[in-house]
């Protein structure tokens, strides 16, 4: 879904995401099996419909992004990585369909949740794009793996693949760290704004959560495998510890 994948990380930027060694419960089924429980079914049309609704609204904005590139081959490069943030959104829509959901529907109680965030979250030129897609984009996709631990097999594969990397990584890399080596001053600004679209994306994902009685009683125990209290405390440190490291590979301070 974003900027990372295990072959485009930073060697300082590992995936802190915690993942069973052996799946057990819910996560041993695949989907025709655990999909019998009409609570747990929901819960994960919510999760895919949040999904596709996000992987909707990347593409639209890596494509408004793009206007602000300097270059023609920058520009290139990000509508390359809005084309990948499309097909994601396709893969998610053809499953809603393929398990019986109108994918529209399965989408629309998200969008108020993911246009407010863009909206609260427009970057005022080119560094900030880069920075929202690396970093803030980066916690929401943590967030949304530490759930597919959970989920039966086949929706795990699924939501695994989407949120992977578009496979530019290194781009957002080399590009900030280049502006921050001609301009010290841009470093502050940029660490300033990561700082903020941490406190953003966060709340993000916890509001799509909260507002979705069938995706907040799967993620607490009540259906599947979910998170007792001491685990979303480790959860959201290991999302913190991944943010630290995207800032470090930055050349920013977290």
């Amino acid at each position: 879904m974003r900027f990372m994948t295990s072959s485009d990380k930073p060697e300082n930027a590992s995936d802190t995401t915690a993942t069973p060694a052996e799946h057990t419960g819910v996560a041993a089924r695949d989907w025709a099996t655990a999909s019998a429980d009409p609570q747990y079914r929901a819960a994960v049309v919510d999760l895919l419909g949040a999904l596709a609704y996000g992987e909707l609204a990347a593409f639209e904005r890596l494509a408004e992004d793009a206007k602000l590139a300097p270059t023609l081959a920058d520009k290139a490069e990000l509508a390359k990585m809005a084309s990948a943030e499309f097909h994601h959104f396709e893969r998610l829509r053809d499953r809603l369909a393929e398990i019986g959901e109108e994918p529209t529907r399965a989408m629309e109680p998200f969008v108020a949740a993911y246009d407010g965030f863009h909206k609260q979250t427009a970057p005022s030129d080119w560094l900030e794009g880069l920075v929202k897609a690396y970093v803030g984009d980066s916690i929401a996709s943590d967030f949304y793996r530490e759930v597919a631990a959970r989920l039966d097999s086949d929706s795990r594969g699924l939501v695994l693949a989407v949120l992977d990397d578009t496979g530019h990584g290194g781009f957002a890399v080399e590009k900030v760290r280049a502006a921050i080596d001609a301009d010290p001053r841009v470093g502050g600004r940029l660490a300033l704004w990561a700082r903020r679209l941490m406190g953003e994306a966060l709340s993000q994902s916890q509001r799509v959560v909260a507002e979705r009685d069938a995706l907040s009683t799967m993620l607490v125990g009540g259906v599947a495998d979910g998170f007792d209290l001491a685990e979303v405390g480790k959860m959201f440190s290991r999302i913190t510890e991944a943010h630290t490291k995207r800032m470090a590979a930055l050349g920013l301070a977290a």
